[in-house]
């Protein structure tokens, strides 16, 4: 167990070591530009079998694989922290859920953004080919790492995120702002499926 601990803290050392001087991660944006895109993200969920748990990114992916299945979608990103017994996101259970989700992100304006994610339990987020907010355990509504993203191109960027959350509440959450000013609350007309 306390290797465990040291190992998991070790890794996010590096990665705050890692994101504190790195420069931008370059986004790539979609190719080519979708169009006809709906509101909100596609989801697929899978369940943790009776008497199971989801506590890892790995656990997320083993359940989805199993037997992932097609969600209502979800509005955005916008799923502050819920009360005990309320279903995670827009699934059918309040616990032991993963999320594969899929879809894109609009960005109006090129520049450097920084970007985060509020999350309980765990997230990998990718954006543009780019893993920009990671978190691979449990833990209350809390951010992620701030992680700086170059924006080549205002247009539409592939969004992709494993989720899950474990016990008792859940939250799923993302802000932004270009670099050097206050970061906002993504809007949900800023994600799109097809």
């Amino acid at each position: 167990m306390k290797t465990g601990f040291r190992t998991a803290l070790a890794v996010v050392a590096v990665i705050a070591a890692g994101a504190a001087g790195a420069a931008p991660l370059k986004l790539t944006p979609a190719s080519p530009q979708p169009s006809g895109v709906k509101a909100g993200l596609s989801v697929t969920y899978g369940y943790a079998p009776q008497g199971q748990d989801i506590r890892t990114l790995a656990d997320a992916s083993s359940v989805l694989r199993r037997k992932g299945q097609p969600g209502p979608a979800l509005r955005g990103l916008d799923y502050r922290d819920n009360n005990l017994g309320e279903n995670t996101l827009t699934s059918s259970a309040p616990e032991n859920v993963a999320a594969a989700i899929r879809g894109y992100i609009r960005f109006d304006a090129p520049g450097v953004y920084e970007v985060d994610f509020f999350t309980n339990d765990g997230l990998d987020a990718q954006i543009g080919g780019q893993r920009v907010g990671y978190f691979d355990g449990r833990q209350a509504c809390d951010s992620t790492f701030v992680t700086e993203v170059e924006v080549p191109a205002a247009g539409w960027y592939d969004f992709q995120a494993t989720y899950f959350n474990r016990l008792n509440t859940s939250c799923l959450m993302m802000r932004w702002g270009q670099k050097g000013k206050p970061l906002k609350w993504v809007p949900n007309a800023a994600f799109g499926r097809k």
